[in-house]
């Protein structure tokens, strides 16, 4: 036992009793306590209670910033801006502040929950316009679910310092061009073309080319040496023609 278990084994209700009894009166409690209150105070004079600085005032605001920035990680996908016929669906809770304890003042307080997405301390309107930027724009991604942390670290860390948008030269730019037209090239000649056949139509997600080209491309520079597509209906004679390469009249012949 050490010298301080009898205290730790007290009723706090009965010490605060005889605490008030002896700032009444010092001589009304034994001596023990006497002199147990005595040092309490010296305690509290040498050691002054500091004032709750703005910075623990925030604690419960930057806490519920953390979990509004997870909202957008989880659930960014479902308000972003991939349809431009017509507005999406409404989805229930949205990510507007209130829903997170928040309101509409806090916007122009700078907190550091900002940190948790690589901008630093900074406005809770700035967060907010870097994750809509991020996951709430033209491009939708739903990724917390995956079970390998280092994975979901790696995509976060990847869209989260660039607003999941990368800027190209115009090298590129024109590279991607001519993806896309070769794969509406071929949709269109075929439709005119063999009427009626079935061809798997591409359109609507001919940005599929560009990519399947970006990633093949980019993966023999990283040294991989074969590729295995798991390919869908949607596009697949397009890619047969404009991936792999496969000439067009044998395409054609099979018609």
């Amino acid at each position: 036992m050490d010298k301080f278990s009898s205290v730790g084994n007290q009723e706090l209700e009965a010490i605060e009793d005889l605490y008030q009894s002896y700032l009444e009166n010092p001589e009304s409690v034994d001596k023990s306590w006497q002199q147990f209150f005595a040092g309490f105070e010296l305690a509290r004079k040498t050691y002054p209670e500091k004032p709750t600085t703005a910075k623990f005032d925030n604690i419960d605001k930057e806490f519920a910033i953390q979990r509004l920035i997870h909202g957008y990680r989880q659930r960014g996908h479902l308000f972003c801006k991939t349809n431009p016929v017509r507005a999406r669906r409404k989805y229930l809770p949205t990510l507007e502040v209130e829903n997170f304890g928040l309101n509409p003042k806090d916007l122009e307080t700078k907190f550091q929950a900002g940190n948790e997405i690589g901008i630093g301390a900074a406005k809770l309107k700035d967060i907010i316009a870097h994750l809509e930027l991020t996951y709430c724009h033209s491009i939708g991604v739903e990724y917390v679910y995956m079970r390998k942390p280092e994975v979901v670290k790696w995509l976060r860390d990847r869209m989260e310092s660039t607003k999941n948008s990368e800027l190209y030269s115009d090298e590129k730019r024109k590279h991607f061009y001519y993806h896309l037209k070769i794969a509406v090239g071929f949709e269109n000649f075929i439709h005119k073309k063999f009427v009626g056949q079935k061809r798997f139509s591409l359109e609507g997600a001919e940005a599929l080319i560009p990519a399947l080209d970006a990633v093949i491309e980019r993966g023999s520079e990283l040294g991989m040496e074969e590729f295995i597509i798991g390919m869908a209906h949607r596009g697949r004679l397009n890619v047969l023609a404009n991936i792999l390469e496969k000439p067009y009249e044998n395409i054609f012949k099979e018609f």
